[in-house]
């Protein structure tokens, strides 16, 4: 991991459980990210995860991304909408799924797919039971997304289109 990457990914977990600490998880939460011209990200999701991800399969942590302005995530362009956020866990990244289908309960569809992107990886000092997202405003257009799951964080960033 660079050491820029490195530095980055540790200071959200600290917010996070310091956040954590003054208040008692509830169902749903929300994370957000503004852009500097007043534009936002934000995912949606449930602290508590049903179903336990598997290295190399497709896990729906129930995450929904609402995207404000068009966005870029790896080589993939993401228009104004309502996505559902799929994860697939790996040894050494995981790999993020943005999909059009946001019925409630819906299987996972592939042809639906609009983004892919790999995620960096690194083990969390303080592993926890229950999902956690945050979102870092690394520049103007910028914004990390940060997903702290067990002992693994995962991070992979979401560009503004312009």
């Amino acid at each position: 991991m660079r050491n820029s990457a490195l530095r980055v990914f540790f200071f959200p977990l600290a917010a996070v459980a310091m956040t954590a600490a003054g208040s008692v998880a509830q169902d749903p939460q929300t994370a957000y990210c503004n852009y500097e011209d007043g534009n936002q990200v934000s995912i949606q999701y449930r602290t508590t995860v049903k179903e336990v991800p598997k290295n190399g399969r497709v896990w729906s942590p129930g995450m929904t991304l609402y995207v404000q302005v068009p966005l870029k995530l790896g080589n993939s362009e993401i228009p104004l909408g309502a996505y559902t956020v799929y994860l697939i866990p790996g040894g050494k990244s995981w790999t993020l799924i943005v999909n059009r289908n946001v019925s409630a309960g819906a299987p996972y569809n592939s042809a639906q797919d609009v983004a892919h992107a790999s995620m960096e990886i690194g083990e969390i000092p303080d592993p926890t039971k229950e999902l956690e997202l945050s979102f870092a405003h690394m520049s103007a257009k910028q914004c990390s997304l940060r997903v702290y799951y067990q002992k693994t964080g995962a991070f992979t960033d979401f560009l503004e289109k312009n």
